[in-house]
């Protein structure tokens, strides 16, 4: 591929930053438009009071996951265990005492990145020019002009490009983008029914000065069947020096307000963890249901729907309109490493 022609990249999320990068190692320059004020997507790592790196989005990963350890490796970043050791509860009624359970250490361990997910993010910013990256560009329409294609965002603004990677949920590019020409029914139909990982999930953090469960012989993982937190795990940082749980809320509790799910919260662990766990230095959650990860209500019968269905893997527009992101892969669909190979696979396209 020549290196002067212009890729243009529509989602500013693991994917879309991964290509980037890619791209700049082939020194290709890449234009990126975000369609929200922050890049990472569905990473997002918040700190807290003590400086604690807490995710409110995609936090775990595993050995399996091939391209994105080998991506952390490549850019320097430090991956660690979540830790696991001492009494697990399942709370299986509220009027019951929760089951105690050991998970053996040697079975194969879940990993977090050092310094919070975050740091992937901002590592690969790094990593490409500063100038490349376009906030707050929300794309509503792809035109195909003559030679290429017309970029417009919701502000007025308007970019000829080469070349367009979507890397945003399938079923925001079917809700929020016009095609010019349409884009065939074969895929335009399927947009709107493919499922986007974590929409409508509900993600929680806790911020403690010490962690009073680890001393108590606790691991810090919980799962519930009775109570508001469905599941929580330790979130010790990696230098073991700052400390809280993350985890995740009942959905349907996106009708309440913060102030009534925090506290729901705080009384289930109290109960649970004794009451040090009343007094957190700071608590944040996330519910994901913002317009930038969905639209409207999906209608999702199967887990995984349409996550990789064939019609993401062929090119549009004459060769110049891809398809990339982890819903567009078979394999990882949902997660970081779809993410990271689903634009591995989109920059061998490119470059062919």
């Amino acid at each position: 591929m020549e290196q002067n022609k212009k890729i243009t990249i529509i989602g500013g999320g693991l994917s879309g930053l991964t290509l980037a990068y890619l791209l700049h190692t082939k020194n290709i320059s890449a234009t990126i438009l975000e369609a929200s004020s922050r890049l990472g997507g569905r990473i997002q790592t918040v700190k807290g009071e003590n400086g604690t790196p807490l995710e409110l989005g995609a936090t775990w990963f595993s050995d399996v996951h091939l391209n994105l350890v080998a991506l952390l490796k490549r850019l320097g970043l430090e991956k660690f265990p979540q830790y696991a050791k001492g009494k697990s509860l399942f709370q299986t009624k509220s009027f019951e005492p929760p089951q105690e359970f050991y998970i053996p250490e040697a079975q194969t361990p879940s990993y977090r990145i050092a310094g919070g997910t975050q740091s992937l993010i901002d590592t690969l910013f790094e990593n490409i020019k500063p100038e490349q990256i376009k906030l707050n560009r929300k794309v509503v329409s792809i035109k195909e002009i003559d030679g290429g294609l017309e970029v417009e965002s919701e502000n007025g603004e308007t970019l000829t490009t080469d070349k367009v990677v979507l890397c945003l949920p399938p079923q925001l590019i079917g809700s929020q983008i016009e095609f010019s020409p349409r884009l065939p029914n074969e895929i335009s139909t399927v947009l709107p029914s493919v499922q986007t990982w974590m929409a409508g999930s509900i993600k929680f953090v806790l911020e403690y000065s010490e962690p009073f469960w680890r001393e108590n012989g606790y691991s810090g993982m919980l799962y519930s069947h009775a109570g508001i937190v469905t599941e929580m795990y330790d979130h010790t940082n990696y230098e073991e020096n700052k400390f809280g749980f993350t985890g995740f809320l009942n959905s349907g509790t996106s009708v309440y307000t913060k102030a009534v799910r925090k506290e729901l919260v705080l009384k289930q662990l109290a109960k649970l963890l004794g009451n040090s766990a009343a007094t957190p230095l700071a608590y944040h959650e996330k519910v994901w249901t913002d317009e930038f990860i969905l639209s409207g209500n999906q209608t999702i019968n199967r887990p995984h729907q349409n996550n990789g269905h064939p019609t993401f893997q062929e090119p549009y527009m004459n060769g110049k309109l891809y398809f990339s992101g982890t819903e567009t892969l078979l394999e990882f669909s949902g997660y970081m490493e779809g993410a990271v190979l689903s634009a591995k696979r989109t920059f061998e396209k490119i470059i062919a």
